[in-house]
């Protein structure tokens, strides 16, 4: 069924499934669950409490918290009035949420708790346009201006009582082309841009993203990716409500581990740190554990990459092969697949380059990641992987609809329904962005083979050494993090005779490798001082690059004194690396390397 809006999308089940399972979450230690009609009935109150308040057509509703179940009824609330939400991330500081509230002129705001209660009043004398102000979980001792969700549900409750019809009746004045949102790239430099989504912006894109994966009411989704990033809002919030999976929200992104085996999704979304977290696990394990169960495990390994292999490029199975396949399931695989809940059907990375390794060691596994490509500026996906299409090592052949062409420069272009109306309140940033035959110029180089879009690096990335050398870094990176002992990675070149790295060490194994060899530490920074520790890195470092070119070869390298992190601007809230951050944080320890 084609939908004119998202919010005739989510309501719908409210009348076509009403008994059907749509959101758990967990509530003082126990799983719970609410029907679509539970469900449809919380936001038509939700909703018609904004419009209480006076938002309405055109009316931006910002809301800053972790995922939750009432952050998506918020969400279709908002747009069923034909509001737009804003979405913020809660780590974000007082005056970045300022800065997003007055330039998208936020109408009201809804916060989780008291912990964002508390930045909002830090800098509400400054806010311009709010004035209305709601909390999910209100503290104790909560004062005006702020009302609970429980308030507003009650305020709506009343706006129904006298006028029934309208919530659905503004739903119906949606347009396909109304604004659904404005998302703040993070930005790796300068200030946040807001991108414009349309609600056919999202629709086209769930639609076609559906032409080519299988997702139905059979299905549920763990969602622990932020929803303020554009990746988790459209596939596990609309691409999952489509079809009328269920959504169940992990307590935290720490708890996603424990969270798998309780809820036993079918699919997953991502971001490539976690499956780095989870792949640096098993190798840990399997590393510390006897010789026989590495030797069985890195035979099951090698099975099952010749098996996918042949999958993958579409060759029959041998019988011996089969029957190997099966015994490495039996002996090794089951194990992970039964410690993601042992019903997943496929994984979904997007958001940041997923390593080639981690992908075929999962895909070895029988676990697929389709790995795809996106940005918030194109709703977001433009290629990902499929089941029966899947080629390692890219981000997937493009979904129906979407349009790409490799610019002279290698630059990914792409034109089509997804993409975005434009930056909100800059013009020349909108120009710069989408030409007038209407490409929208992604910013990353890439080239297609075969197919499938392969991606390089991001265009402003690339390291030009002085001899004149073009390097992609963020290849180089991503082999470095399969490392157990390796978390994140900045390789450092450009304009310089060769290649050094600042490394953050994982504090995990390395803090086990040093209990192991007796030295003592109190914290981070001692930890990564101690003796041996540059040694035991230097070792993954040539491990792990022995195949590069000989002027991409990294000649020293530096371990950062803490991970990074947003609190210090080196990472974005969506945990992207800020290259030019790190390098001014650490530029007087990168250019003593450069002093031989």
């Amino acid at each position: 069924m084609k939908y004119q809006n998202l919010a005739e999308m989510f309501f719908e089940k409210r009348s076509t499934m009403p008994d059907h399972i749509g959101y758990m979450y967990k509530d003082q230690g126990q799983w719970k669950s609410i029907t679509f009609k539970e469900a449809g009935d919380r936001a038509e109150k939700i909703s018609a409490g904004l419009a209480s308040v006076g938002v309405s057509d055109g009316d931006r509703v910002a809301i800053v918290s972790a995922n939750r179940m009432d952050w998506a009824l918020t969400d279709y609330a908002t747009l069923a009035l034909g509001a737009l939400l804003v979405p913020v991330y809660p780590s974000l500081l007082s005056d970045q949420i300022k800065y997003i509230l007055n330039d998208s002129e936020a109408k009201a705001v809804i916060v989780a708790d008291d912990l964002q209660m508390e930045k909002i009043n830090e800098i509400r004398d400054g806010l311009q346009t709010a004035q209305s102000f709601f909390v999910f979980d209100p503290p104790a001792d909560m004062k005006e201006p702020w009302k609970s969700l429980d308030d507003l549900i009650k305020m709506g409750e009343a706006f129904l009582s006298s006028k029934a019809n309208y919530v659905m009746e503004q739903i119906k004045s949606v347009k396909p082309e109304h604004w659904a949102t404005i998302i703040y790239t993070s930005g790796t430099t300068g200030e946040p841009k807001g991108a414009i989504l349309t609600h056919n912006n999202f629709l086209s894109n769930v639609e076609s993203s559906l032409s080519v994966l299988t997702v139905d009411a059979e299905d549920s989704f763990l969602s622990f990716l932020p929803l303020s990033h554009v990746l988790e809002r459209m596939a596990g919030h609309y691409l999952s409500c489509y079809n009328g999976a269920t959504v169940a929200y992990a307590e935290s992104v720490d708890t996603v581990a424990e969270n798998l085996p309780e809820i036993k999704p079918t699919i997953m979304v991502s971001v490539p740190r976690l499956y780095e977290k989870i792949y640096a696990k098993v190798i840990e394990n399997v590393e510390s554990g006897p010789a026989l169960k590495r030797k069985i495990f890195y035979w099951a390994i090698n099975v099952g990459k010749n098996y996918i292999t042949r999958i993958m490029y579409k060759k029959p199975i041998p019988g011996p092969l089969q029957f190997k396949r099966n015994l490495a399931y039996k002996l090794v695989f089951s194990k992970l697949y039964e410690k993601l809940g042992g019903r997943m059907r496929f994984m979904i990375s997007g958001g940041a380059p997923l390593s080639k390794e981690i992908a075929e060691f999962f895909g070895a596994a029988g676990l697929f990641i389709l790995e795809g490509y996106g940005l918030t500026e194109t709703s977001p996906v433009i290629s990902v992987n499929l089941l029966n299409n899947f080629r390692f090592g890219t981000v997937g052949p493009l979904i129906p609809g979407v349009e790409v062409k490799i610019a002279e420069d290698g630059e990914i272009l792409s034109r089509g329904p997804h993409i975005m109306v434009g930056y909100y309140k800059k013009e020349e940033d909108t120009k710069e962005a989408i030409d007038e035959e209407g490409w929208f110029h992604t910013g990353d180089i890439g080239i297609m083979e075969d197919g499938f879009l392969k991606i390089t690096d991001r265009k402003k990335n690339l390291i030009v050494t002085s001899g004149g050398k073009n390097i992609a870094p963020q290849p180089i990176e991503n082999k470095l993090v399969t490392s157990p002992y390796i978390e994140q990675a900045v390789i450092i070149g450009d304009k310089r005779k060769f290649c050094t790295a600042v490394l953050v060490a994982s504090e995990e194994t390395v803090s086990r490798w040093a209990k192991e060899n007796n030295l003592t530490f109190h914290n981070y920074k001692e930890l990564v001082s101690l003796p041996g520790v540059k040694e035991l890195i230097r070792g993954e470092l040539d491990r792990l690059t022995e195949n590069l070119a000989r002027y991409e070869t990294i000649k020293d390298f530096f371990l950062a004194p803490q991970p990074f992190s947003i609190e210090n601007k080196e990472l974005t809230p969506s945990l992207k690396v800020k290259r030019n951050i790190v390098e001014q944080h650490y530029a007087e320890e990168i250019n003593r390397m450069y002093d031989v």
